[in-house]
């Protein structure tokens, strides 16, 4: 999943380069990167059951990582927003949009 949401953000990276510069390739990463991010300690997160084979241990489990996603998400850009003063806010949008749709797209190609 993450090596396709990386895939995914150089994409989106690649054509923001070609059509509004340099910041908007370096925006679109960053929203895609602090998708990846998310998504990289939501795993850890998961991972760390000590009860795997009760239905509702595993169900907290997957929506603490995911609570967990979406606040190392939230930071992120947040931090990106305060930082990178040569923001393009819709390059930014556009490779954390790409990235998270494609972890979607993933994860329901899996064999679960």
């Amino acid at each position: 999943m993450l090596k396709i949401q990386c895939i995914a953000t150089t994409a989106v990276a690649m054509v923001a380069i070609v059509l509004a510069g340099l910041s908007a390739g370096i925006s679109a990463v960053l929203g895609g990167a602090s998708v990846v991010a998310g998504a990289y300690v939501a795993s850890m997160v998961a991972r760390r059951s000590k009860n795997k084979s009760d239905p509702s241990a595993i169900l907290i489990n997957l929506l603490k990582a995911e609570a967990v996603k979406i606040l190392v998400i939230i930071v992120l850009l947040f931090i990106t927003f305060a930082i990178y003063k040569q923001l393009v806010p819709f390059a930014l949008i556009a490779g954390l949009a790409a990235a998270a749709l494609f972890s979607g797209a993933a994860l329901s190609k899996l064999n679960v």
